[in-house]
């Protein structure tokens, strides 16, 4: 068969649909608890918002542009688009019947979701002097009319539309708009565990800001704009100046989508998307709370606890489960560890115990998602203003992370550190930081590779890898690597570790080829989070022709079409959605030495040809057989995976026999690993107590 023919081929946007419809069955899944229910729900959102103002906004732009096609499945721009919005008004109704599901099942537990309708006279009293003291002072009625231009709505802006009657003149009919201040809860919370809207609050006085008129008639809606910076750098002087401008004119993109309440009066929808001008196809009109994100707001009820998942502490295990120099056990041999379930309190000690440590010359870390309060950057401001030598590259371009980026990179500037603000042309994705140390006589080096980003709060819901080596084939190539980042060298090889975006790619379908070349005897074992390559794909198609067994692990977009008779058959393909974020990425190949590797890219053009990314061989056979072991695992996971099939739909695996969850097997693996070490330390001690009390009597 033709192997650019486009039937071979999943589309990315639809695929990704697919995606957050998985996230949304886990709303749906009873065996989850209720909290953990409404949480998938705001998952949902989130992830809703950012595909419309990303990737629906850059389909628009290639309409416009005229591109008549773009990717393997030679779907049109226009027929991407009308997709995605047929899907997404018909999930809606899903949508909507789901939240009113779990709405109701919370209602028995004592948490409640209310319209200030639905309230008794008491409550409207108490919100009443809400309004007063804490709502009318701070909201702007704004008016819309001949002298009044309409506003300027930030991206994801929250307000309230209003159609007023004049009081001295009732054929005065004007319009009007209240904005619902981001600093406000988006629900207020009342005593008796009660949530209640706050546009349903402001609607039923919102006459009362604008003096003179009744309120006829009241919607809320949200606006979504496009958010997709293009920066030129070759034409700035100042990147971070350009990046400052770019997250300003982020603000003001096109609208791409309008969110309105259900039930507004036409006359008012008229009104507001006259000034608006979204395309009816991008309007969604829902029965349910706007901004889903905030349905957090609930989910984090500490009186509710018991509605959620039980509570899991992440682990230290050994050689760092001590209060050890964490310099001399990686002088002894490499570590890896498994987030969330294995601790990432090693690597932040890893970067603090640097910047304390006298015989520290140099601290070089790229910087990608931080997180806000970052321990690891204050640690570097700390080496730094201690005159170590501190190189941090901060990536700018860092997706909806721009502005808490710059925040970081002007405050270590002024800490005396080196900051590098990205790489022109390319974002840098790689995951990694290089320790710079006196021993005796010599210097030594130390190194920490990730799949996943120096971020310690999400290193509590992401599983990624961690690996920590002090040995020369990595160290001199993350030397190297620095140096190339600093100079001008951008696309450049490394020895030992494999770069994107010139070595990456041609070394996985080197890796893929070699086991075609075996083929009934060849095996690949994939993780990733997405699969778009068109030359990868084609390579595990050429593969499974060739009789190798391929199982892949990816959790978001697949464009590759599996069972396909004569080109995919022997290619599985399952999904893990569940309590933890599946981020990591780990590559095995069978007959290659070595045959595991770990990496921060996923198999997608922007990350092997865009970006520059690091893919590492694992040498050491514990830990190659520790990762392997997490593979066949999830692989065997028949409780949050769901398989996807040759027409593009997945279905989730059900169990026969033993229910196996993958997630919930490494927490306990984890727990119960420490519990034993644990209890042999405890046996040890007692005995030694014994051996001691014996001798003194």
């Amino acid at each position: 068969m033709n192997l650019n023919d486009p039937k071979l081929y999943f589309n990315r946007e639809l695929s990704w649909l697919q995606f957050n419809t998985r996230v949304l069955k886990e709303a749906h899944n009873k065996k989850n608890p209720l909290l953990e229910r409404l949480k998938f729900i705001a998952i949902y959102g989130t992830n809703l918002d950012e595909f419309y103002m990303i990737r629906v906004a850059g389909l628009k732009r290639l309409y416009t542009a005229g591109i008549s096609e773009s990717g393997a499945d030679r779907l049109t721009p226009l027929q991407q688009l009308t997709s995605i919005r047929d899907s997404l008004h018909e999930e809606k109704k899903e949508l909507e019947a789901l939240f009113f599901e779990v709405k109701g099942e919370l209602e028995k537990e004592g948490l409640f979701i209310k319209e200030f309708i639905e309230l008794d006279n008491e409550k409207k009293q108490e919100l009443k002097d809400y309004f007063d003291s804490y709502l009318y002072p701070i909201i702007i009625p704004i008016a819309v009319d001949a002298t009044h231009p309409f506003p300027h709505l930030n991206n994801l802006s929250f307000a309230i539309v209003v159609k007023l009657q004049s009081s001295e003149n009732p054929q005065e009919i004007k319009f009007g708009m209240v904005r619902i201040p981001r600093m406000l809860p988006r629900f207020v919370e009342m005593s008796d565990n009660t949530y209640v809207p706050i546009e349903t609050v402001v609607g039923e006085f919102i006459g009362e800001v604008f003096s003179g008129y009744e309120a006829l008639e009241y919607a809320p809606f949200r606006v979504t704009r496009n958010a997709d910076m293009e920066i030129e750098e070759e034409e700035a002087d100042d990147f971070m100046e350009l990046m400052e401008e770019g997250l300003k004119l982020r603000k003001k993109g096109e609208i791409v989508r309008l969110e309105v309440g259900r039930g507004s009066d036409e006359e008012l929808f008229g009104f507001l998307n006259l000034h608006l001008k979204v395309q009816p196809e991008d309007i969604y009109e829902y029965a349910i709370p706007l901004n889903l994100n905030a349905l957090w707001q609930i989910v984090g009820n500490k009186n509710f606890a018991p509605l959620t998942y039980p509570l899991y502490n992440p682990r230290t295990l050994p050689p760092l489960d001590k209060n050890v120099n964490i310099f001399s056990v990686l002088d002894q041999h490499d570590v890896a560890m498994f987030h969330p379930y294995e601790s990432f309190d090693p690597v932040v000690t890893f970067i603090q115990n640097a910047a304390k440590d006298p015989d520290v010359y140099s601290i070089r870390m790229t910087l990608y998602r931080v997180g806000k309060n970052s321990p690891i950057v204050k640690a570097l401001m700390e080496a730094a203003e201690n005159n170590k030598q501190v190189t941090a590259l901060v990536e700018l371009k860092a997706r909806f992370d721009e502005e808490n980026n710059l925040h970081w990179a002007k405050a270590l500037e002024s800490a005396g550190a080196h900051v590098i603000y990205g790489v022109p042309g390319l974002k840098v994705h790689a995951k990694i930081a290089l320790v710079i140390k006196k021993v005796g006589k010599e210097l030594r080096e130390y190194v920490h590779l990730s799949t996943g980003n120096y971020n310690p709060a999400t290193a509590k819901i992401y599983t990624d890898i961690s690996f920590m080596s002090s040995k020369r084939e990595f160290t001199q190539d993350a030397t190297k690597f620095f140096h190339n980042l600093s100079g001008f060298s951008h696309r450049s090889r490394l020895d030992t570790i494999f770069v994107a975006p010139l070595q990456i790619k041609p070394k996985i379908l080197a890796l893929i080829e070699n086991e075609t070349k075996r083929g009934a005897e060849g095996r690949i074992i994939l993780k990733a989070n997405s699969v778009v390559d068109t030359d990868v794909i084609k390579a595990l198609y050429k593969a499974s022709q060739a009789g190798v067994k391929i199982d892949m692990i990816v959790r978001g977009i697949c464009c590759l079409r599996p069972k396909v008779e004569g080109v995919s058959e022997n290619i599985r393909v399952i999904s893990i959605v569940g309590r933890y974020l599946e981020h990591a990425r780990i590559y095995y190949f069978k007959n290659s030495t070595p045959s595991v590797y770990f990496s921060s890219a996923d198999l997608m053009p922007r990350n092997l040809e865009r970006r520059v990314e690091l893919m590492t061989p694992v040498f050491d056979e514990g830990i190659a057989e520790k990762f392997l072991g997490i593979l066949k695992l999830q692989l065997e996971d028949n409780v949050q995976s769901y398989e996807l099939k040759e027409d593009g739909s997945y279905e989730r695996i059900v169990g026969e026999g033993k229910n196996v969850s993958s997630q919930k097997i490494f927490e306990e693996y984890v727990s119960t690993l420490y519990a034993s070490l644990k209890k042999d330390e405890e046996d040890i001690k007692a005995k030694r107590l014994a051996k001691r009390m014996f001798k003194e009597s």
